[in-house]
């Protein structure tokens, strides 16, 4: 059997740079545009030949607006990657897009280059909480977006929503998440409004701009677990919810740990053992390019007892969660005190187990940040022992030879 990775390609171009980003996107660069295009292209062509015994089983476009930098761009990096590349022939292909740059025939041209899913920038059906958001689109456009999209003939499409925003009560929030159903997508995102330092959201809470509380954040967010699970969407992770066999493909290779390249400025991957990314530099990343190499930052070996910490931050997130055995398999550890943590968890309602798997529940999930902490130090004393052992009897801590 293949290995099999995925593909991300970073297009840091927008059309309008919203309040709350701080993904690396810039507004008002589209002389540029051609100038990444030629670069981009050629990261890709240096990476063909390293990836021999490999297949591509989801590619995804992200952003940035990957939409606005358009169509024919976007079919040109997708033909070269075919070419370059093992793509499987069942691979799921998504390019995120925002309602005001998509039309049918955009996404037919799409759809016939292989892309297969689309992910969509909604965040609020209330038209006063996107102009807050200095988002550009309108409530109709989502609509039209929508339809669109399917007269395209795809058939997989994902909305992404945001809660906690300035204004939004429990009935608007209600309101944005019936719309949403409405528009029969196969899966639907919903992130907690963060406030991220040297936004302009920032600036305007400094000056007093109101937000939901904590409390009511926790409310919004239990209320979409209850509503999405009555329209029949599973949640599968702590943001997201899809229709069964509709999960992001792309997204839980994250989640779960697999193999992953990413392109791009403030590309982020994970490959033979390591994890890294490129600087959020744009001019730098061109030039780079142009002088035969493009920079790397944050490069971090995986280490086995870095694996097993990550099996634990990173699956704790799903609802698939971690099973006991599979644990002792993987990383040779004793499972027994965070089995112990996982059960005064579910004494708490916050965790529970389903067919011999450990996962949060939603009222968990809202903890998990803090519940998973626990769980990394539960799992440090037995990182620790173990080590000790190792060293005590001469073994290495790899199955790399002393």
């Amino acid at each position: 059997m293949a290995n099999t990775f995925g593909i991300y390609i970073h297009i840091p171009f927008c059309k309008s740079k919203c309040d709350y980003c701080d993904f690396y996107s810039l507004a008002g660069q589209e002389e540029q545009m051609d100038r990444y295009q030629r670069a981009l292209l050629t990261h890709l062509r240096s990476f063909g030949p390293r990836m021999k015994g490999w297949v591509a089983d989801t590619v995804y476009f992200g952003g940035g607006t990957p939409s606005y930098y358009g169509e024919k761009r976007l079919r040109e990096i997708l033909s070269l990657i075919q070419r370059l590349f093992t793509v499987s022939r069942q691979a799921e292909i998504t390019v995120e897009c925002n309602p005001d740059s998509v039309d049918w025939r955009s996404m037919a041209r799409l759809r016939r280059s292989g892309v297969n899913r689309i992910s969509l920038g909604v965040q609020s059906a209330d038209p006063q909480q996107l102009r807050c958001l200095h988002r550009i689109h309108s409530p109709k456009q989502v609509v039209q977006a929508v339809a669109d999209i399917r007269q395209a003939k795809i058939n997989n499409l994902s909305l992404d929503l945001i809660y906690g925003l300035p204004g939004q009560t429990m009935a608007s929030w209600e309101d944005t998440l019936h719309k949403a159903m409405s528009l029969s997508p196969e899966h639907l995102s919903c992130y907690g409004l963060k406030v991220e330092a040297d936004t302009p959201l920032a600036h305007q809470v400094s000056l007093g701009l109101s937000l939901p509380d904590g409390d009511a954040q926790a409310d919004l967010y239990l209320r979409a677990v209850e509503l999405l699970q009555q329209g029949g969407y599973r949640q599968y992770e702590i943001s997201n919810f899809a229709k069964p066999g509709r999960e992001s493909r792309h997204n839980l290779k994250y989640w779960t740990g697999r193999e992953y390249l990413g392109f791009g400025p403030g590309a982020h991957s994970y490959f033979g053992g390591q994890r890294y990314a490129y600087p959020r530099d744009l001019e730098g990343y061109l030039q780079a390019i142009a002088a035969g190499a493009a920079q790397l930052e944050e490069i971090q070996p995986i280490t086995p007892p870095e694996q097993a910490r990550e099996y634990l931050m990173l699956r704790m997130r799903t609802l698939r969660g971690i099973e006991e055995w599979e644990y002792r398999r993987k990383f040779g550890l004793n499972f027994e005190p965070i089995a112990r943590r996982l059960e005064f968890f579910e004494s708490h309602h916050w965790a529970e187990q389903s067919d011999h798997r450990w996962h949060f529940t939603p009222q968990g999930f809202l903890l998990s940040n803090t519940l998973i902490l626990e769980l990394l130090d539960a799992q440090s004393g037995t990182i620790q022992e173990q080590t000790y052992w190792k060293e005590l009897i001469g073994q290495p801590d790899s199955d790399q030879d002393p």
